[in-house]
C-alpha cells in the first residue's frame, strides 16, 4: 500500500479483479465497483485498512 492508502483502481489491479488499468477504470465509471455498501466513482478513491470493496465476483476486506 502507499503510505495509510490505495487507489481504488489500483487495488483492483493489484487483486487482479480487473485484468489491467483501463479495465479497472471502466469499472468503477460504470458503477460495478462499491466502497464501503456505496457505489464508487471515483477511480482515485482512497481505498484504507478496514474498507470492504465490492465487485459483481468479489468483496474484499481490507487489512493493515
Amino acid at each position: 500500500m502507499n503510505g495509510d492508502f490505495i487507489e481504488l483502481v489500483k487495488l483492483l489491479k493489484a487483486l487482479q479483479i480487473a485484468s489491467s488499468g483501463g479495465e479497472a477504470k471502466l469499472m468503477v465509471e460504470e458503477g460495478y465497483i462499491k466502497l464501503n455498501g456505496q457505489i464508487e466513482y471515483r477511480k482515485r478513491a482512497k481505498v484504507k485498512p478496514g474498507d470492504i470493496v465490492e465487485s459483481v465476483e468479489y468483496k474484499v476486506v481490507v487489512e493493515p
